[in-house]
């Protein structure tokens, strides 16, 4: 089954891979999922991530992606989040439709190069402006 498979069908059916329909469950699930396939599904979605907001982060893309829907959450870890049933819908779209995104663009061997290019530019921005500042 192709990676893009999956997600298209955690979408349509997640209670048949043990989903509740929260973000937890669901971002737990694809991230136990890229990581028995040895970080392969998700190599580059950090990087793409980054080019995609125009910004260079250290926040984990658990985080990342919730925050893009909830700018103004104060995340403090999954024992305290408490998120209203429309936030948790709309966070799940999110998270799943970033994933198919990403998917997308990784098997492009066009967009791919290019995704990895824009994120050398970011972190060349940022080191050049330090090196400018000594």
């Amino acid at each position: 089954m192709r990676d893009e498979d999956l997600i298209l069908r955690i979408r349509e059916h997640p209670g048949g891979f043990g989903l509740n329909g929260t973000y937890h469950s669901t971002a737990m699930f694809i991230a136990g999922y890229d990581f028995a396939r040895s970080g392969g599904v998700l190599r580059g979605f950090h990087e793409w991530l980054s080019v995609r907001a125009g910004e260079l982060s250290s926040q984990h893309w658990i985080r990342r992606v919730l925050l893009e829907v909830i700018p103004d959450l104060r995340f403090q870890g999954f024992e305290q989040l408490r998120l209203t049933p429309e936030q948790e819908k709309e966070s799940v779209d999110h998270l799943l439709s970033s994933v198919l995104e990403f998917l997308a663009v990784r098997e492009d061997l066009r967009e791919l190069p290019r995704m990895y290019s824009a994120y050398h530019s970011l972190i060349s921005s940022v080191y050049d402006c330090d090196e400018k500042s000594e």
